[in-house]
């Protein structure tokens, strides 16, 4: 039996939704410090839209965030452990945003669009 549904050391990618059509487009790719009962503790980045540009931004400063999975207010996507965290970019692929690190890995998001 499993103990946890994500376990400490897990690289994740988690898409905050947005409420309103003017709300920016927030996205987080970092490592799972802890998770109980629904409730995520995770340490990386924050990935934002910039709205002259259209393109994600990472922010410089790493962060610790604690969120609710069990909200319905963020997806949660587990990425493989060969990933480096540290070359994430996002691109435009047709009406899709791709997520890579530059390797064979990558994240359609396309449920998404960041316009």
């Amino acid at each position: 039996m499993v103990d946890s549904i994500l376990a400490p050391g897990e690289k994740i990618h988690v898409i905050h939704r947005r409420r309103f059509d003017q709300e920016p487009h927030r996205h987080f790719v970092g490592v799972v410090n802890d998770y109980r009962e629904g409730v995520l503790r995770m340490t990386g980045h924050v990935y934002a839209v910039d709205t002259t540009t259209y393109q994600f931004i990472r922010r410089p400063e790493q962060r610790t965030r604690v969120v609710s999975v069990v909200s319905g207010e963020v997806i949660v996507n587990v990425i493989p452990s060969s990933v480096d965290l540290s070359k994430i970019t996002y691109r435009q692929e047709g009406s899709a945003v791709r997520v890579s690190d530059g390797s064979d890995w990558h994240l359609d998001i396309s449920e998404v669009g960041w316009r």
